[in-house]
């Protein structure tokens, strides 16, 4: 299966050039629908695109709201939530979005129809709180197969992602610290880039603690196909970053996935692996060793953030999954064997030990010894938990279950011109 990178992207960018020319001019011609909204998510039916979906269907029922699908999956999906659909890459995806007046997405503006949304209110909700450079703060971007070394090339790819960031109309953000990333990396002026908190983390504020673990485990439960999970059994998850269509170093050798085995079974625990959506490599042997090893991919739960109530201690290492992860006050362990290379390689917007509070490590080996002294030293729980604190009180303004609503009112208040 062909994974996406930066190069293959920017190359398709480059060769649909004659499209989007043929798009803006439609757009000069084709008045915007008022009250219609299109929705897009790069992950399927979720994350903030859907929070802020059901928001503007609960507040105002004559809105016109679609939700463009990538494909069945997103069809049924969206069918079960009673949400109308439109295939997002054909003839009424791109209609669509070209006469809406407010286009919706988490990644990037394939998430709707691409061609069509010159001149539309762009919201971008992104897709999590960036620790690795993105966009123009990072060389990663501009790579192409097309001339890979040449700096005509990538200024002219640098152009065009500036030139679409500034047709985006309002960049929610988490805290100040992440509107100061999203700022730099869009090129945006401080008025578009608002602290309003992620639509995406409600649900990991809404409720009691209790409540959202046992909904969660329960979530869980259901995509692995198992029973009930008992309480006591300790929840672990791995869930490493994306490398650009490099294959992931973390993936466990033979010896450790013996070895994470032994673990599991004495700790009376699970590791449920999420590899990125867009990861290159193979965790099938895990399952294979031990039933207490599990793989929760995208094509089970696209949207990993309402499973994160239900893990006890979180595993990752560039992701930015621990930002959101921070808001349940759980424990993070960081693998990260090329923390040099990648941190040359893409960029950091913060020193990595800050990240991982100086507690990562570069092997399974040693990342099972982390587990074990948790399991036995209640100081060092309480240190991984206060880093998480630390995590979440720097990078989350609010806690409160009501970014949705904030957005919302922020795109409404702006429609209206009252911003």
């Amino acid at each position: 299966m062909s994974r996406f990178t930066f190069a293959k992207g920017n190359a398709e960018k480059v060769l649909a050039l004659p499209v989007y020319a043929l798009g803006a001019l439609a757009s000069m011609v084709v008045p915007r629908r008022r009250d219609h909204w299109v929705f897009g998510c790069g992950s399927g039916v979720g994350e903030g695109a859907l929070a802020l979906f059901l928001e503007a269907r609960r507040d105002n029922p004559d809105l016109h709201l679609t939700w463009l699908a990538r494909n069945t999956r997103d069809d049924a999906d969206a069918a079960r939530l009673g949400i109308p659909t439109v295939r997002l890459t054909s003839w009424r995806g791109f209609w669509r979005t070209l006469r809406a007046e407010v286009l919706v997405v988490t990644h990037g503006f394939g998430d709707v129809n691409r061609f069509g949304t010159r001149g539309g209110f762009i919201v971008q909700l992104w897709h999590g709180i960036p620790l690795k450079l993105i966009h123009l703060d990072s060389p990663a971007t501009v790579r192409s197969p097309i001339l890979p070394n040449s700096r005509l090339v990538k200024a002219a790819l640098r152009t065009l992602y500036r030139g679409a960031a500034r047709s985006i109309r309002l960049f929610p953000a988490a805290s100040a610290t992440a509107a100061a990333r999203l700022r730099t990396a869009f090129a945006l002026p401080a008025d578009r880039v608002v602290v309003t908190g992620d639509p995406r983390d409600d649900v990991l504020s809404q409720g009691t603690a209790a409540e959202r673990a046992t909904t969660a485990r329960a979530l869980l439960a259901t995509r692995l196909g198992l029973p009930p999970l008992a309480s006591h059994t300790r929840i672990v998850m791995h869930a490493p970053t994306w490398r650009d269509g490099a294959i992931d170093p973390v993936i466990p050798t033979t010896a450790d996935w013996d070895a994470i085995a032994e673990y599991l079974h004495l700790a009376d625990a699970i590791l449920v692996l999420r590899p990125h959506p867009l990861s290159v490599g193979d965790y099938g042997d895990g399952p294979l060793v031990s039933d207490r090893i599990m793989l929760l991919g995208s094509d089970l739960q696209p949207d990993i953030t309402p499973v994160l109530p239900a893990i006890d201690t979180l595993v990752t290492d560039f992701s930015s999954i621990a930002y959101d992860y921070a808001l349940t006050d759980g424990e993070i362990l960081y693998l990260a064997p090329d923390v040099a290379t990648y941190s040359a390689s893409r960029g950091l917007y913060e020193q990595y030990e800050r990240f991982s509070g100086g507690y990562e490590v570069s092997t399974w080996r040693e990342l099972l010894t982390l587990l074990d002294l948790r399991d036995r030293d209640a100081l060092w729980r309480d240190t991984l938990r206060a880093h998480t604190v630390n995590v979440a009180a720097t990078h989350h303004t609010f806690r409160d279950g009501a970014n949705t609503v904030r957005v919302y009112t922020e795109i409404v208040s702006r429609l209206k011109g009252t911003v």
